[in-house]
């Protein structure tokens, strides 16, 4: 009986140490205290070598009683930039990690906007590595819909009647990038085209289960009015004794775009310029702005450009040299950014 009572007891405090689903109880009271100080800008960065930059800047003030936050095999770190409460997480590579981790901080802490930044590659031939950009609007390109066939794009897609793809975004077809031809024409092959997609959406303060679509994500209008001021900014030109033509600039752009594929490839680079205007491609910022849009969170992504994603020498990716010259434009672009906004 004894052991019975025992063994009882050590199932009710082990429920009672896992309250609210699958945080612990002592993680909630965390959470609540950090939340105290808020409400935070989130500062949302794909990987270690980007956020380091900005932890070691004398800008970023750590804080003294809740540094970080361990939760979901993330690490929330808490401080100050420029005076201004911040939440700064890492989210690792691709669009799913992006999504998840962005999702965790609005979901658990007090965030009132969303800054985003990293390196990309480069879609632009008027920009050059080191460059920062910011986009108005975000894409995810990596959504297809892969027509059989000898089908074209007069024919309907599968399931297009039912509202799930369409062929209003336009497409890529394979086909256009053979090697060989035949009479001057490119020789068709088994893979045809592929139509791009938008997201389907669920606001927050829409009905549950009732999608709505998009595609161009765009940042939050007075974030994007705040980033022409930093248009001005200098930034680093070398990397020990490789340095760029010129001193790297800051520019607004139309258009940036995310996929879980790293670009390296001056063919699909042309395309994505010449079809939809994109400059900095990555692997996460749509993710982000697709969460902050559902969220209704102000958002904006600042990606410094680290490579010609395949429009440059054969040798080898740019990124293998620029990347810690990107990053740190990045952060710097940042910090102005963070200045401004709340200046």
């Amino acid at each position: 009986m004894l052991g019975l009572v025992i063994l009882v007891w050590g199932v009710w405090s082990s429920t009672i140490g896992r309250a609210h689903g699958a945080i612990s109880t002592s993680t909630m009271q965390e959470i609540e205290r950090v939340n105290e100080k808020g409400p935070y800008l989130g500062i949302v960065v794909p990987n270690s070598f980007e956020m380091n930059p900005l932890l070691q800047s004398p800008s970023f003030v750590a804080d003294l009683q809740v540094p970080y936050l361990d939760c979901f095999g993330r690490r929330f770190r808490f401080g100050k930039v420029e005076n201004e409460e911040v939440i700064v997480v890492l989210t690792g590579l691709s669009m799913l990690n992006a999504g998840i981790t962005t999702q965790l901080l609005l979901t658990l802490f007090k965030v009132k906007g969303v800054l985003h930044y990293g390196i990309a590659g480069n879609a632009n031939p008027q920009l050059q590595i080191g460059d920062v950009t910011i986009p108005q609007y975000w894409a995810h390109t990596g959504l297809w819909n892969w027509q059989r066939y000898e089908d074209g794009p007069d024919d309907e897609l599968a399931l297009e009647s039912n509202g799930d793809y369409t062929r209003e975004i336009g497409y890529l077809r394979l086909a256009n990038y053979q090697n060989g031809s035949e009479n001057g024409k490119p020789v068709e092959n088994l893979l045809n085209n592929v139509w791009y997609q938008p997201e389907e959406v669920f606001p927050v303060d829409g009905i549950p289960e009732v999608r709505q679509h998009s595609f161009w994500v765009p940042v939050n209008k007075h974030y994007f009015k705040v980033a022409k001021r930093i248009e001005g900014m200098t930034f680093q030109r070398c990397v020990n004794s490789t340095c760029l033509p010129r001193a790297p600039k800051a520019v607004r752009v139309k258009r940036g775009a995310s996929a879980n594929a790293f670009v390296d490839n001056s063919a699909y680079r042309e395309f994505l310029y010449s079809k939809f205007n994109i400059t900095p491609i990555d692997m996460e910022s749509a993710a982000v702005a697709l969460v902050c849009h559902q969220q209704q969170i102000p958002f904006i992504a600042i990606r410094a450009l680290s490579d010609l994603a395949g429009g440059g020498s054969a040798v080898s990716n740019e990124a293998d040299i620029f990347a810690s010259l990107a990053a740190q434009n990045a952060v710097d672009a940042s910090l102005r950014f963070i200045t401004l906004l709340f200046a």
